[in-house]
């Protein structure tokens, strides 16, 4: 009966949800699965942000509705984290809104501000809700690559030129899920200046701003001077807190876009828990040691992959930042493609890796490696990949 209705039709197969029932079937036949296809934390939040959340909890008056645009200590320390980090500042009151998690504050934005026929920009490949919440919402999209290179900018220009109606809308990702891609503050200070050339309103999702590597902290496009007059940016607590399951993000910059969202909000939720609220507020506020934490165990399990990998006999890029590297499939197996690659290493290898077709056409020959297990595992994931790839003539 779905196929009967108009926003079904318009949202394709999720084809990493193939992958997943065949994890989830192979682990209830009790098969050991390592899981590297999903980007879910395996490290538990810092303890004093449970404690702040038990101890809110504990309060009577914290079970009634809580403010749909975020409780006003949280968006303050939303507003202190971009100065402290970013050296910008924020308003808490105008240009502050918590979401429910970066997704849900990208689709309720793409609401806000969508009319059936609008055309949106986005990368391909890209985290599906960068597309499919602008098409939930009646628009149209049409693919920018995601490499910030010049073909990217030979490709906004030619979606300007060629494109009716013009995109209003720019969606943008660095560091980059899947590919793991970086800018630096001259690729945004350009594309501010594009986007008020053409009119065009930018959202910038940085939910890996703390997942970095070698040194290189990520920029904001909000370090930009005139980046509110056309940009909002998604952060999230997820990764750098440990806190998926929370689903506590922000969105922050121009505030006709806060504002926008923020009354769409009103209308169709009652905001996070008050006690989230209260932790979310203990996690930005208290000691940030466990940032450093996270990023140094990322790093090191970045270079256990790369190197036990390579030797498995699968050569895999090093990410500069996020949680995941973008692997290309082994030459000899390129032409199985992304989907039945990531079916055979389940089933033969007993590792679950996210197929890059999943995230776009343009993510074929591609697959997504979460780095959400220990360096133990990661070694034993690639021994396992090894035996497999020598199964298949490889090595």
């Amino acid at each position: 009966m779905n196929d009967q209705f108009y926003r079904m039709k318009r949202l394709p197969p999720y084809v990493i949800a193939e992958v997943n029932a065949m994890r989830h079937a192979a682990r209830q036949a009790g098969r050991d699965i390592i899981d590297l296809g999903m980007g879910n934390p395996d490290r538990p939040p810092p303890q004093h942000v449970i404690d702040k959340l038990c101890e809110v909890a504990q309060k009577p008056t914290a079970h009634g509705y809580s403010q749909s645009r975020g409780i006003p200590g949280l968006r303050r320390a939303q507003a202190n984290y971009y100065g402290n980090r970013f050296g910008v500042d924020i308003d808490p009151e105008t240009e502050v809104v918590v979401t429910l998690g970066s997704k849900e504050g990208l689709a309720s934005l793409a609401t806000a501000i969508t009319a059936p026929g609008d055309v949106v920009l986005a990368p391909n490949p890209s985290y599906p809700i960068h597309q499919f919440g602008f098409i939930l919402a009646g628009a149209t999209i049409r693919a920018v690559p995601t490499t910030p290179d010049e073909d990217y900018w030979r490709a906004l220009e030619s979606a300007m030129a060629f494109t009716v109606p013009r995109p209003s809308v720019l969606v943008v990702n660095y560091p980059s899920n899947p590919t793991a891609e970086v800018v630096d503050l001259a690729f945004y200070e350009r594309l501010v200046a594009w986007a008020k050339e053409n009119e065009v309103w930018i959202l910038s999702d940085l939910a890996y701003s703390e997942l970095y590597f070698d040194g290189n902290p990520t920029p904001s496009i909000m370090q930009v001077p005139g980046a509110k007059d056309v940009a909002v940016e998604f952060t999230t607590l997820s990764k750098t807190y440990s806190m998926a399951g929370w689903r506590m993000g922000f969105a922050v910059g121009n505030k006709a876009l806060i504002g926008a969202m923020t009354r769409v909000k009103s209308y169709v939720d009652y905001g996070a828990f008050t006690p989230i609220q209260a932790a979310a507020c203990a996690a930005l506020n208290g000691p940030q040691d466990v940032v450093e934490e996270n990023r140094l165990i990322y790093h090191k399990r970045r270079d256990v992959m790369v190197e036990a990998f390579g030797r498995a006999g699968w050569s895999i890029p090093a990410p500069p930042a996020s949680m995941f590297a973008w692997a290309p499939l082994p030459a000899a197996l390129a032409h199985m493609g992304s989907l039945e690659f990531s079916k055979e290493l389940l089933t033969e290898a007993d590792v679950a890796v996210a197929p890059g077709v999943g995230y776009g056409e343009e993510g074929e020959g591609f697959v997504r490696i979460a780095m959400v297990e220990n360096e133990q595992r990661l070694r034993q994931a690639a021994r396992n990949v090894k035996r497999y790839l020598t199964s298949k003539g490889v090595n």
